[in-house]
């Protein structure tokens, strides 16, 4: 395989569709239990299975195909798993199922395989899949590790509360940006917070409670980052998160490179000024307000030494945050 032909990510929709697993030992339990999360019809072949696999047998969950493999058993077969020990007994499932167009995926076997299973971040229905292209999945699994920890499991709780009501959120913020702001705060706010602390019955009122009322939560926020000068290394995760946030940039092209704004979403409007004379030419905080009703999300970077922009502008954000507006201050 070349590291120039990267892999293709994809999600697969196998809902009543045939599925075949061969191997009965721990391999295939492990891809099995995955599979029937799916709603696939899951086909098992193999002379002997596993407890758990005998089990699904039993119950009707799985079709057990009891012997050493068939090629008739890849009929009406949508994709394949080689779970088996025999690298031979490998080769020949994944060379009958390419000349029937069928996806193959053979265990721990790369060049053998037209598609390989990601490491799995499982908030369902979000799903965070992870791949190092069959290059080195020890990676894969220890980033999966890593992103276990980062990601709260009511991730999940809350997609199905927003899809769930995917029709009237579309109607009380027809305005695709304010839908995104509106995205945005379930995800940052206080409904992602109490649903962490436990707290559903409590979430799903304040969910429902913004879309009755839609003025009823912040839909612009500023965020004042004394950023670096030049180096995107030295933000924090904070920092970093507020520039994927943002709606628009303001920032002094003569202090900030493409270094650090490149880190914003790429449809970010940017607003260029000279931040200095900005400040002392009419009525800052009305200029602030009108940006923050054109863009919502605004960040304003400021080089981190800039001590005199920063003092200018404190005044400035007390005004804001008394008239209801979220300010921001990252200061690094």
């Amino acid at each position: 395989m070349s590291a120039s032909n990267s892999l293709y990510p994809v999600f697969l929709q196998l809902h009543d569709r045939k599925v075949l697993v061969v191997g009965g030992g721990s391999v295939a339990e492990r891809k099995v239990r995955a599979l029937l999360r799916t709603g696939a019809r899951v086909h098992v072949g193999a002379p002997e299975l596993s407890t758990a696999l005998s089990e699904w047998n039993q119950s009707g969950t799985l079709t057990w195909h009891r012997g050493n493999f068939e090629p008739t058993w890849l009929d009406q077969v949508w994709l394949v798993v080689a779970a088996t020990d025999d690298r031979q007994v490998n080769a020949q499932i994944s060379e009958l199922a390419t000349a029937r167009g069928i996806w193959i995926n053979v265990v721990d076997d790369p060049e053998l395989s037209s598609f390989q299973v990601p490491a799995v971040v499982d908030r369902a229905p979000i799903t965070v899949a992870i791949s190092s292209g069959g290059y080195a999945p020890v990676l894969s699994r220890r980033l999966r590790e890593r992103l276990e920890a980062l990601v709260d499991h009511q991730l999940g709780t809350l997609a199905s509360m927003l899809g769930d009501r995917r029709a009237a959120i579309r109607a009380a913020y027809p305005d695709l940006a304010q839908r995104r702001h509106f995205y945005d705060w379930t995800l940052d706010g206080p409904v992602m917070q109490l649903l962490s602390g436990g707290q559903a019955e409590a979430a799903t009122r304040m969910l429902d409670e913004a879309l009755r009322s839609p003025a009823t939560w912040p839909r612009a926020q500023l965020t004042v980052l004394a950023s670096p000068e030049r180096d995107p290394g030295l933000l924090t995760l904070k920092g970093l998160r507020a520039l994927h946030e943002a709606d628009a940039l303001m920032f002094d092209p003569r202090h900030h490179e493409e270094a650090v704004l490149g880190m914003a979403r790429r449809d970010a409007d940017r607003i260029p000024v000279h931040l200095e004379e900005w400040l002392t030419h009419g009525d800052v905080t009305a200029q602030l307000q009108k940006l923050l009703q054109a863009h919502g999300r605004l960040v304003m970077l400021v080089r981190g030494s800039a001590d005199y922009a920063l003092q200018a502008l404190s005044s400035h954000l007390d005004r804001l945050e008394a008239a209801g507006i979220p300010v921001q201050r990252l200061y690094i």
